[in-house]
């Protein structure tokens, strides 16, 4: 047998945690989809490899 005893303020931190949480949760969606948006519509990417580029020295040329 449990005694189990709930009060007032034990509903509201409950109450408040799930907002906190909910809050969490829609944040780390955000990031994600604007994260997916950002790599999805971005061409293609050259990385600096120290490495002579044709394609960019005859953009530098122009």
């Amino acid at each position: 047998m449990s005694i189990r005893v709930e009060s007032d303020m034990h509903r509201r931190r409950r109450s408040q945690n799930i907002g906190v949480a909910v809050c969490l949760v829609l944040f780390i969606c955000l990031v994600m989809v604007l994260s997916l948006v950002k790599i999805t519509n971005s061409g293609p990417v050259e990385g600096y490899d120290h490495a002579p580029r044709p394609a960019l020295a005859d953009e530098l040329s122009q």
